[in-house]
């Protein structure tokens, strides 16, 4: 929840959009959600395959029980990819803080997207930006190209309003994408503690076999590379204006069901950070 002095928490978590394990992941989900009570929750791969979204089932969830006229409940910002993906995957951000403006750009490759939502904090408008980029193994010019379509969409915005992008990179942190946005941006765990996590993706939860099968399949066709079940690696990250103070980062979402070692809230980890505005 957000508190006094004008700081705020967000969470940012790839979902995973393969539901074969959903109704045991989510619970995970919910549980260590509504431990953290962050502010802002930034989903990636949200499912938009039935009535409501994933993201709206999340929101319902987290909403259940509480006392509105002391906690806000989690309005859901959703956000579709383009193409033939508008109905299948999305963005979302669940928002317990009120959201005055909404925009989408459009990151051309991939039916990739950015979401930007502009909120207060104790009278202080901030900027949040929530995106998932182009998937490819190593170096990208198609992400690099994202990242500058990104970084000049943020340079329409106004300049007096800091800006927060979080989100899943696809992106290592020696690659020239991850680069780039540090020469704009702080990356959070890295301010905090000096070094991004040791990983992010996957974590230790079995691969689904429609997602092996597809994996192979697109290996055969020679879209992807083999897959190396032993590579693991930091992919996601939360990148803060340097006019904002980091109060705290860290991972998050990283533990398994109590009954199941193998089942985790998704095959990402998510971070949490909280965060100062003293404009």
């Amino acid at each position: 929840m957000a508190k006094k002095g004008s700081d705020f928490s967000l969470v940012t978590i790839n979902i995973l959009n393969d539901l074969s394990r959903w109704r045991q992941r989510r619970e995970l989900l919910v549980e260590q959600l509504d431990e953290l009570q962050p502010d802002l929750i930034a989903l990636q791969e949200v499912s938009l395959k039935k009535e409501k979204s994933n993201a709206h089932w999340l929101a319902e969830e987290l909403n259940r029980g509480n006392d509105e006229s002391k906690i806000p409940p989690y309005e859901v910002q959703l956000c579709p990819k383009t193409g033939p993906y508008e109905r299948k995957e999305g963005l979302a951000v669940l928002s317990r803080l009120y959201v005055s403006r909404y925009e989408r750009l459009d990151l051309l490759t991939q039916n990739r997207v950015a979401q930007l939502i502009e909120f207060r904090v104790d009278g202080e408008v901030v900027m949040f930006v929530n995106t998932h980029l182009y998937w490819q193994p190593g170096e990208s010019l198609e992400r690099q190209q994202q990242i500058e379509l990104l970084l000049d969409w943020l340079d329409t915005q106004p300049a007096e309003i800091p800006v927060i992008v979080c989100g899943d990179f696809n992106s290592l942190p020696d690659t020239p994408a991850i680069k780039r946005m540090r020469r704009y941006f702080d990356s959070a765990h890295n301010n905090v503690h000096g070094c991004e996590p040791e990983y992010t993706c996957p974590t230790p939860m079995p691969v689904s076999p429609s997602v092996k099968l597809r994996s192979t399949v697109t290996y055969l066709m020679g879209h992807r590379p083999r897959p190396n079940p032993e590579w693991r690696g930091t992919l996601d990250y939360i990148f803060v204006d340097p006019r904002l103070q980091m109060q705290d980062c860290r991972v998050v979402l990283d533990r398994p069901a109590e009954d199941n070692s193998q089942i985790y809230p998704s095959d990402h980890f998510g971070l949490y950070a909280t965060v100062k505005v003293s404009l």
